[in-house]
């Protein structure tokens, strides 16, 4: 199996001479429910935190952990979500572009370049776009960790409000129980229309 140095493109830009560097990722592009949600961090290289990876293959235990550490020892993080009717009058691609632009131009202390996962985006920063980033690079990491907790968090609030989806337990993706209620019961306000029109009669 091959080691990844997630520092690879840190260190390369810290060569050049940057000191702040930053990490951008999105959460949510696939959901039929809930927003887009994307998290940019400034993390201090010097004091790198142990176990962080692509939020995906972390337990939720794991990834709680590394959330508060992460949010703990940034030097500047921002987390900004994109909601379903956006995504609906823009197309998930432009919300998720809005939404890394917006968590990146909000950030206390602004980086002097920020590491995108995959998307490039127009800012007022410069920005580096690197495929798989978030397994590859310790920002992008870091980044997807506080996005993903944050935007979970967020759907199991909703599944307070709206109980019958489920949306503890699937987060607002397309599973079976989720699509069988859409079709059974009909929308609610946090679904995106132009991701279940399909399911709706």
């Amino acid at each position: 199996m091959e080691i990844i140095d997630k520092l690879q493109y840190e260190k390369e830009f810290l060569k050049k001479g940057y000191t702040l560097i930053g990490g951008v990722d999105e959460v949510g592009r696939g959901p039929l429910a809930g927003p887009v949600v994307c998290a940019c961090v400034v993390m201090p290289l010097d004091d790198i935190i142990e176990g962080v990876d692509d939020s995906k293959k972390l337990s939720k235990k794991k990834r709680e952990a590394l959330y508060d550490l992460i949010t703990k020892k940034a030097i500047s993080y921002s987390i900004q979500k994109v909601e379903p009717e956006v995504i609906d009058e823009v197309n998930i691609l432009n919300a998720t572009k809005l939404c890394m632009k917006n968590a990146i131009e909000t950030l206390s202390i602004k980086p002097e370049v920020v590491l995108i996962d995959a998307v490039k985006i127009e800012t007022s920063v410069e920005t580096f776009s690197i495929i798989k980033g978030d397994l590859k690079s310790y920002s992008i990491g870091c980044a997807s960790i506080i996005a993903k907790v944050y935007r979970d968090r967020l759907m199991e609030d909703y599944a307070k409000i709206y109980p019958q989806y489920g949306f503890e337990k699937h987060s607002g993706y397309g599973t079976k129980q989720h699509i069988a209620a859409i079709k059974e019961i009909g929308a609610c306000p946090i679904h995106r229309k132009t991701f279940i029109k399909n399911f709706l009669a």
